[in-house]
C-alpha cells in the first residue's frame, strides 16, 4: 500500500516537474526550466509524494490579505481518485482561511470536482487570458 506524504516546498528539479506536468498533458511541461523558476516565486506550494516520486501539486499567488489565486492543481493520472487532489485543495483552504476569497479558473470538465471542494461557479464572470507563444 502506498503512503502519500505532503510537503510545503518551493525547490524542484526540472525532471520531476516535467514528468508531473506532462503526465497530465499540460503544455507547460515542455518548459521545465520556467516551471522551476515559477515554483520558487509562487507564494504557496503544496505537493504530494509517493516516496521520492512527485505525484501531485497545487500552488497559489496572493495579495497578502484578501484574495488568493490557485494557479495549478495537478495529480498524476494513475494517482487520481485517491483523494490527493482534495487533500491538496484542503491544505490551500486551510492556509488561506482568513482571506476573503480563493479564486480558481476551472475547465468545464473540472467543475464537479471543484464544486465538491466547496467552490462556486460565477454566473456573471468568464475567465479570460492571453497565451504567449514561447520560443
Amino acid at each position: 500500500m502506498m503512503e502519500i506524504t505532503y510537503k510545503d516546498i518551493h525547490d524542484f528539479d526540472q525532471q520531476e516537474l516535467q514528468d508531473l506536468f506532462l503526465s497530465v498533458e499540460w503544455s507547460s511541461g515542455h518548459y521545465p526550466e520556467k516551471l522551476v523558476v515559477a515554483m520558487k516565486h509562487f507564494e504557496t506550494v503544496y505537493t504530494a509524494w509517493d516516496g521520492k516520486k512527485l505525484v501531485g501539486l497545487i500552488c497559489a499567488m496572493d495579495d497578502g490579505a484578501m484574495t488568493a489565486y490557485v494557479h495549478y492543481l495537478l495529480v498524476r493520472p494513475e494517482y487520481q481518485h485517491l483523494g490527493i487532489g482534495k487533500r491538496l485543495v484542503e491544505m490551500m483552504k486551510e492556509h488561506y482561511v482568513d482571506y476573503l476569497r480563493i479564486v480558481i479558473v476551472a475547465y468545464n470538465e473540472e467543475l464537479e470536482f471543484y464544486q465538491s471542494c466547496g467552490f462556486k461557479k460565477a454566473d456573471d464572470a468568464s475567465p479570460m487570458f492571453i497565451t504567449s507563444l514561447w520560443t
